[in-house]
């Protein structure tokens, strides 16, 4: 159900189940975490392109898993796992999010550095109807990334909203027909600056700790790479 290639500096992993608009059970869910933590030898591309089989990304946990559970918990806790291993990834990740995302689906695509809509992209999180909510992060991360008011009016209302909707909210980024070349021009980038700009963007340590490590690692680059600023200096 996850399938993983590597296309140059971009690693694309698809979630591959488009008769069933790419829902997850909970063996995709132990996948998926396997898919996006770190190799062994720390060899990782520098881009990971998230993206959906078919007409939808991920229409979330697989209902008929849901009716089966005899330790709901386990299965939030699974997910959660999943879902932070893609957060946590060293790569970038890039989501395109091309048709529906609902439910973990959306909280899948959280999870993500950055959000890319097409057109046809729609995102909701339906859990309200069922009794339930988001309980792969989604409730922690929803409000980092929409705002405390817009992700209580999201999440309680089980509303749907389109891409220029999801844009205005700060859900998505970017809404473009082709999403994957966003990850393409972000891998144009230098790996080792992506690398560490992802890592002191996502640090959510206090104040002086955060600025500490940012001067670090900037001095850090800035002997990388001290040869092509003198160059182009130069020119």
């Amino acid at each position: 159900m996850i399938r993983t290639r590597t296309d140059g500096d971009v690693r694309v992993v698809t979630l591959d189940r488009p008769e069933a608009r790419n829902a997850l059970r909970p063996a995709d869910l132990t996948a998926l975490r396997e898919a996006f933590e770190a190799p062994a030898d720390g060899d990782a591309p520098p881009v990971t392109y998230l993206r959906g089989a078919g007409d939808a990304f991920c229409a979330g946990a697989d209902l008929d898993a849901v009716a089966a559970l005899d330790d709901p918990e386990a299965f939030a806790r699974r997910g959660q796992r999943a879902v932070a291993a893609v957060e946590e990834s060293p790569s970038v990740v890039v989501c395109g999010i091309d048709g529906p995302a609902r439910g973990g689906g959306v909280e899948l695509a959280l999870a993500a550095d950055v959000r890319v809509a097409t057109p046809r992209a729609t995102l909701g999180e339906p859990g309200v109807s069922l009794g339930l909510f988001g309980a792969w992060g989604g409730t922690v991360r929803l409000p980092r990334v929409m705002g405390e008011g817009e992700a209580l009016d999201f999440a309680l209302s089980g509303r749907v909203l389109d891409a220029e909707a999801a844009l205005r909210t700060g859900l998505v980024s970017r809404v473009v027909d082709d999403p994957r070349s966003v990850a393409d021009d972000i891998a144009a980038g230098e790996a080792d600056a992506l690398a560490a700009i992802k890592r002191r963007i996502r640090d959510r340590r206090e104040g002086e700790a955060q600025e500490r490590a940012e001067a670090a690692a900037f001095a850090e680059l800035h002997d990388a790479h001290a040869e092509d600023i003198a160059r182009r200096r130069d020119r």
